[in-house]
């Protein structure tokens, strides 16, 4: 049984993304790990290189910068790297997202399980994103609680944008694929980097998703949705995470959008009624 690790990336260093940590999470349970890596006005490259890792491959890949269709720029690096790995089952992780060392042998014997059972397609993680600090977490029905980063490269998938699979059975129909539950859990970091890094994340690629640039200010959140971390982060980003003190704290005067408000209706019906109401590009079939 094999494993591909994978990922794209363009500009991992000067957007604060911890994608070395990233790659070094799952390197021992992967046969290989592919990166998709667009031009870089920074040393990206070299700080691959200099990992001096036997398993890492990278493929050096165009970006359209004409391509405005809601993250779809995103969705072809996904592929081009998806595309080339060569095991039985591709491992996507974003460049900020991160595998504890626990979570290893758990996904490895999910992989076997799984593997000649034709009705799972992929397997899901469970996610906790942080938020300001690297002691707090988002709760929200508004940000997804699970997702599917393992996918078997025998099935026809395809990926609209960054984020998700589709399966096409047929030439014209896509579906998401059909998922197992593995009990391990996705660490994502994206929303504890500077303001800065993420205000120049938002001048360069906003408008890979038809926005506009954005001011990023951690404080402007409902802080009804912030929660503390009791756990233990996984070592390969320990050196990487910036110190700080308890719980993120958001503008005591910010007043949640509409957006937000309903979220908070959601949170009660999820809480009332034992539901999980987030978004899922997945069925879950174990």
């Amino acid at each position: 049984m094999t494993i591909s690790g994978f990922t794209f990336l363009k500009n991992g260093v000067m957007l604060g993304y911890p994608f070395i940590e990233s790659i070094r999470s799952i390197l021992p349970i992967v046969d290989e790990f592919v990166v998709a890596l667009g031009p870089c006005e920074d040393d990206t490259k070299e700080r691959l290189l200099a990992m001096n890792e036997p398993k890492l491959r990278i493929i050096e890949s165009a970006w359209c910068d004409h391509m405005r269709a809601k993250g779809y720029v995103y969705g072809q690096q996904k592929m081009v790297a998806q595309f080339n790995c060569t095991g039985e089952w591709a491992f996507y992780l974003e460049a900020d997202e991160v595998i504890h060392e626990n979570d290893l042998e758990a996904i490895k014997n999910a992989c076997i399980h799984y593997r000649d059972d034709s009705e799972v397609e992929a397997l899901v993680f469970d996610y906790l994103h942080f938020y300001g600090n690297k002691n707090t977490y988002l709760w929200s029905p508004g940000w997804y609680r699970r997702a599917p980063r393992l996918i078997k490269t025998s099935v026809r998938s395809y990926s609209p944008d960054g984020l998700f699979w589709l399966v096409l059975k047929k030439n014209k129909i896509g579906r998401y694929p059909k998922a197992a539950l593995i009990g391990a859990t996705m660490y994502h970091y994206g929303w504890i980097r500077s303001e800065e890094q993420m205000n120049r994340k938002s001048e360069k690629v906003n408008g890979y998703w038809d926005k506009a640039p954005q001011k990023i200010d951690y404080s402007q959140i409902d802080g009804k949705i912030l929660r503390r971390f009791e756990g233990n982060h996984p070592a390969a980003v320990a050196q990487w995470l910036p110190e700080a003190e308890g719980v993120f704290q958001s503008d005591p005067t910010y007043i949640p959008t509409p957006k937000e408000k309903k979220h908070r209706i959601m949170l009660t019906i999820e809480s009332m009624f034992g539901l999980e109401l987030s978004k899922k590009h997945f069925k879950l079939v174990r």
